[in-house]
């Protein structure tokens, strides 16, 4: 696909159109990458404006996790080494999100191990968010696993808005790296949190063995799905994790990914999320190839740059407050 064919579909899709999976496949392998680059920029620029929108996680529950995800330090059937401790308390919470408030955080979610948090849990977790919601300004989301409608419900009622469940890869390849949940478990609680009214915030992990096709394939589940905001993590492979020798992507691979996760998706967020310590050399290309988003601060299991250093990089890009 040449230049003038970019800016076709480009255009298309800045006037409310869309892309086929058919088109999508053909930008993943036009030689003119700078071109489709440019072009999921200023998709990204027509809809999401220059703003970047920040949230932050808390890991409130480490380890012990019953599941076999493949990717993931916090299942018990890995030695990988990782934290272990239970749900934090709410002091721990409320003041972690008054921290990442002052510093111009937006949302701020606590992120749970396991399958899913029982019923007591997800009640100690209301408290958490209701005590957050009596002290700081901040937008509340929650991850905390393949949960149904009455625990969401529980969930909304104590202020958070929205549900995070990544469905992590394509359906064609979540199978070869998760035996214990399915794929259509995470888009039921995807669903199961929408119908109750909560936005959803879902992505996956490239870098997992997938294909570009099937890259292709899971970012047109998500525009299937409606989900306004995607994080888009990179593999950091752990020792003791079946991937844990996985060769990473070129450069040009994520760059590509992410601009075609933008023509597919022109109204979601994309998101920096886990992994970006490993493309930090290209982050700015990034955002200027689709990115509107980021998890600022740590991640789960994993160290990230400081909020204030993020902010001033997004403000000597143009894209900061």
């Amino acid at each position: 696909m040449n230049s003038e064919q970019i800016e076709a579909l480009q255009q298309r899709v800045i006037e409310g159109g869309e892309i086929s999976r058919e088109e999508a496949l053909a930008l993943s392998a036009t030689p003119e990458k700078e071109a489709l680059y440019a072009a999921a920029d200023r998709i990204r620029a027509h809809f999401m404006g220059p703003h970047i929108d920040l949230c932050s996680i808390m890991n409130a529950q480490s380890g012990r996790c019953s599941e076999d995800c493949n990717w993931c330090s916090q299942s018990i059937r890995f030695k990988t080494g990782v934290a272990e401790y239970p749900l934090v308390s709410a002091e721990e919470g409320v003041h972690m999100a008054q921290d990442n408030s002052r510093q111009g955080v937006e949302r701020f979610s606590l992120v749970t191990s396991g399958r899913a948090l029982k019923p007591a849990q997800v009640e100690a977790a209301c408290g958490i968010y209701r005590a957050i919601g009596t002290t700081s300004p901040i937008r509340l989301c929650a991850s905390m696993g393949l949960l149904r409608s009455p625990e969401l419900q529980k969930l909304k009622d104590a202020g958070v808005e929205r549900y995070h469940c990544n469905i992590e890869t394509a359906a064609s390849h979540f199978p070869t790296l998760c035996t214990t949940h399915s794929f259509e478990e995470k888009v039921r609680t995807i669903r199961e949190a929408q119908a109750l009214g909560m936005k959803v915030c879902s992505g996956g992990i490239f870098g997992m063995g997938e294909s570009m096709a099937q890259r292709i394939e899971m970012a047109f589940t998500l525009r299937e799905l409606a989900v306004d905001s995607i994080p888009i993590n990179i593999l950091n492979p752990i020792e003791g994790t079946p991937l844990q020798g996985s060769a990473p992507l070129s450069d040009d691979e994520i760059l590509v990914s992410i601009a075609l996760f933008r023509f597919i998706n022109p109204t979601a967020h994309l998101r920096f999320a886990g992994g970006r310590n490993l493309i930090f050399h290209i982050q700015e290309k990034a955002l200027a190839a689709g990115i509107s988003a980021a998890l600022v601060g740590d991640y789960l299991t994993t160290l990230g740059a400081s909020i204030e250093q993020d902010r001033e990089m997004f403000r000597r890009l143009g894209r900061g407050d």
